[in-house]
């Protein structure tokens, strides 16, 4: 995932705890907010010690940026938006995972309507 597509700075994480809004399943919660630096997106990853050690934590990390790498022109531009990984999500597989990314993700609204992709792709024609 590329570094400009990262949100690493403690306030951006403050900003978006405070102010987003939350929506969560069984394995994922999902924090966002608008923000206009955010082209097209900005994505944090949260991984407490509770789900496991450095190894478990860092390879759910890096899995949940490739899957949500894979999804980057599903994905509403102009948020930020902050993945927090619960304890059931270390059991899953890759693809149980991706469709419970996209999951949260549609329910927190921040996967592209079918309107919002034609417009996108009559705009690069």
């Amino acid at each position: 995932m590329r570094r400009s597509l990262r949100l690493r700075n403690r306030e951006d994480f403050s900003r978006i705890y405070r102010r987003g809004k939350s929506f969560a399943n069984s394995q994922f919660v999902v924090y966002w907010s608008r923000h206009q630096e955010a082209d097209p997106f900005r994505l944090g990853v949260s991984a407490s010690k509770k789900i496991g050690n450095a190894v478990v934590r860092n390879r759910m990390r890096r899995m949940i940026k490739e899957i949500v790498r894979h999804q980057e022109d599903k994905i509403v531009p102009g948020t930020d938006f902050i993945l927090i990984v619960r304890k059931p999500a270390v059991e899953m597989n890759a693809k149980q995972m991706e469709k419970s990314i996209l999951h949260v993700l549609k329910k927190a609204g921040l996967m592209k309507t079918d309107k919002q992709k034609d417009r996108s792709a009559k705009g690069c024609e």
